[in-house]
């Protein structure tokens, strides 16, 4: 058998590895690349709030899932059970308060993209269109459409309702309510247009006509307002509404090419709470 080798252990010399860049590295290479995966990361975040912000559990104006349970369908939704100022009412025994300012409408024309969301029609505002009330400026953003009316007057609905949705830029809203009534002789053009090219379930179209949300306003403003919410879940408060002493006028025509669609997207009226109802002539 041999013996191990009790000789010296020889390693060889150590190398050296060196990295080449081709040109040099700019001093701002590394910040640049960290803002950039900053940056991808809060568009994540982003696109992930959205989507919570949209999320919620399904409900419609009927059955199982109608206003009746709305409350219990979502614990975000328990406003719409719980809560103590929630919309639609029935104006009645309003108090006339003559120090209400008139609304100050600041609209102008633009394209409008037609909504049909499986439950309603919702038209949606280009930017640019405001309403003053009581010195507060509200940006247009919406006109949403219901058959029958949300609100009643003296408990009696109209034919339909165009909810003029505004909103600040810092959150606050204010919605103003157009009751609509059926007259054979008199259609509304701005409808005439609108309703023409009411889309299928969740389709949307373009209208790339000038369009103001002007042709809703009766010529006379005078309105009630009151404290209330959002009229669909999460049903939201503290939305300042209006609504209009006068209708607007529609065709027979122009309600039927809604109701082919919806004939009933409306929730039931509201306990009051104690809330009181104001006119400002």
């Amino acid at each position: 058998m041999g013996s191990a080798s009790t000789g010296p252990i020889h390693f060889g010399r150590p190398r050296v590895y060196r990295l080449k860049f081709i040109g040099a590295i700019p001093p701002d290479f590394f910040v640049e690349k960290f803002m950039r995966l900053s940056l991808v990361s809060a568009c994540l975040f982003g696109i992930a709030t959205v989507c919570a912000a949209q999320s919620g559990a399904y409900w419609n104006y009927s059955g199982h899932t109608g206003p009746l349970v709305w409350g219990k369908l979502d614990p975000a939704y328990r406003a719409c059970s719980g809560g103590h100022q929630q919309s639609p009412l029935d104006i009645r025994g309003a108090r006339l308060n003559k120090t209400l300012p008139p609304l100050e409408f600041h609209y102008i024309a633009g394209p409008m993209t037609v909504e049909n969301t499986g439950r309603g029609i919702i038209a949606r505002i280009d930017p640019g269109s405001t309403m003053v009330a009581d010195g507060v400026t509200y940006n247009l953003v919406e006109l949403d459409f219901h058959h029958p009316s949300e609100h009643a007057v003296k408990g009696k609905l109209s034919d339909m309702e165009a909810d003029l949705v505004h909103r600040t830029d810092d959150g606050k809203t204010a919605i103003v309510a157009v009751r609509l009534n059926q007259d054979r002789g008199f259609p509304n053009a701005l409808l005439a247009t609108l309703f023409d090219h009411l889309p299928a379930a969740s389709k949307t179209t373009k209208l790339t006509d000038m369009l103001s949300a002007g042709g809703l306003l009766p010529a006379d403003r005078g309105y009630w307002t009151y404290t209330g919410s959002d009229l669909t879940p999460p049903c939201s408060e503290s939305v300042q509404w209006y609504v209009f002493e006068n209708d607007v006028s529609m065709s027979r025509t122009q309600l039927q090419q809604f109701t082919n669609l919806y004939k009933m997207n409306t929730r039931p009226l509201q306990d009051p709470h104690g809330r009181k109802i104001q006119a400002n002539e």
